[in-house]
C-alpha cells in the first residue's frame, strides 16, 4: 500500500511539474493509473484532495488556477519548486535546529523534524553541542492549542481563502466568515489571524480561540486583496489585540489577582477590603481581555470601557 501512495504521488508531481497550463481534476484523472481504477468520482476526489495535501506538505508548491469560465485547475512551476544550493555555517545551522525545537510541542513537530532532515541530507552541518537544548535548563516553546491553527498556516503559505465560523466575544452565536489569510501571530499567549475579510471588504483580526468547527477551503482560490508586508500585518494584529494604547482606563482589581494587568499598569493604589485601583493603558481589545479575568475586575472609567464589559459579560452569561 505504501509503495502504491508513493508511486501515485509521484506520478502526480510528474504531472503537475510537467505541464505548462493548469490541469483539470478530469485531466489528471485521466492522465494517472490509480485515479482510472477509482470505484467513484467521490473516491477519486477524497484520493486526490489527500494527495494534493500530501504534496504540499512535502514541500511542493501546487497552485489552484480558476479559469474565466470558473473552471478549477492545478500546476507547480518548476521555478516555484527549485531552491538554490544551500550554504549554512555552524551557527546558522544550530539557529535551524532551536527553531525546530520550539515546535516539538506543537503540531509542527513531525514538519519541523522532516525539514531538518533534508536540510542535514542536502549538506547541513550538525550543530555544536554548545547550542544543544538538552545542555539548557530550559526549553523554548509555542504553545499551539486551537484545531484551527495548522489549517490556517497552511492557508497562509499557500495562500489559499478560508471559510469558518467565528463567535465574537460579545455575540452569543458564531458567523460564517471568508477570509483571504495574511498571516499568524501569538500575543499575550493567544493566536491571532490577520487577513482580508471578504465579507466585510477591510482587513480584520481573527483570534483563534473563538473559532468554531472546522477551517474549510474556498472553492475561489485567488486572493482578491493585495496582502501587505509582515510588518503591516504584525502592527495590525497588535493593535486589534489592544497593544497600542491611546488612553488610560481605571479599574478596582482584587488583591492578589491579575497579575498580566499589574505589570502594565502605570499606578497601583491599595483600596483596602481586598481591592486595589490600577491605571493601565486603554486600547483596541482591553475590554476582551478584562472578560477573562471575570469578578476580580470592575471598570470604573471610561464609561464606553465598561460598557463593552458588560455587553460582553452578559454575552457570556446568555452562552
Amino acid at each position: 500500500m505504501a509503495i502504491a501512495k508513493a508511486e501515485r504521488l509521484m506520478n502526480l508531481a510528474l504531472c503537475l511539474l510537467g505541464t505548462r497550463r493548469p490541469l483539470s481534476k478530469r485531466e489528471l484523472r485521466g492522465s494517472i493509473e490509480a485515479y482510472l481504477e477509482a470505484g467513484s468520482d467521490d473516491s477519486f476526489n477524497r484520493m486526490f484532495e489527500r494527495d494534493k495535501d500530501d504534496l504540499r506538505e512535502l514541500g511542493l508548491v501546487i497552485e489552484t488556477v480558476e479559469s474565466l469560465d470558473g473552471d478549477i485547475g492545478y500546476l507547480a512551476r518548476r521555478d516555484s519548486n527549485r531552491l538554490p544550493p544551500i550554504t549554512l555555517d555552524a551557527e546558522e545551522a544550530a539557529a535551524l535546529g532551536l527553531a525546530a525545537k520550539v515546535w516539538q510541542q506543537a503540531r509542527l513537530a513531525g514538519a519541523a523534524s522532516g525539514a531538518l532532515q533534508k536540510l542535514r541530507a542536502a549538506g547541513m552541518p550538525e550543530a555544536e553541542d554548545t547550542f544543544e537544548l538538552h545542555h539548557s535548563a530550559l526549553e523554548p516553546r509555542i504553545p499551539v492549542h486551537e484545531a484551527a491553527f495548522e489549517p490556517l498556516m497552511l492557508a497562509c503559505r499557500d495562500r489559499r481563502p478560508v471559510l469558518f465560523d467565528y463567535r465574537k466575544a460579545n455575540s452569543a452565536r458564531p458567523e460564517q466568515r471568508h477570509v483571504e489569510p495574511w498571516t499568524l501571530e501569538c500575543w499575550r499567549g493567544h493566536w491571532y489571524l490577520a487577513g482580508f475579510d471578504r465579507s466585510r471588504g477591510a482587513e480584520r483580526v481573527f483570534r483563534l480561540s473563538r473559532i468554531t468547527g472546522k477551517v474549510r477551503t474556498s472553492r475561489s482560490g485567488a486572493f482578491t486583496a493585495p496582502v501587505p508586508d509582515v510588518v503591516t500585518v504584525r502592527e495590525t494584529v497588535e493593535s486589534w489585540a489592544g497593544e497600542t494604547a491611546t488612553r488610560s482606563a481605571r479599574i478596582r482589581l482584587r488583591t492578589d489577582c491579575g497579575y498580566p494587568l499589574r505589570s502594565r499598569a502605570t499606578e497601583v493604589r491599595e483600596l483596602g477590603d481586598g481591592w486595589d485601583e490600577l491605571e493601565i493603558p486603554y486600547g483596541h481589545g482591553l475590554d476582551a481581555w478584562l472578560v477573562e479575568f471575570g469578578p476580580d475586575v470592575v471598570v470604573l472609567e471610561p464609561a464606553d470601557l465598561r460598557a463593552d464589559v458588560v455587553d460582553r459579560l452578559r454575552a457570556v452569561a446568555k452562552g
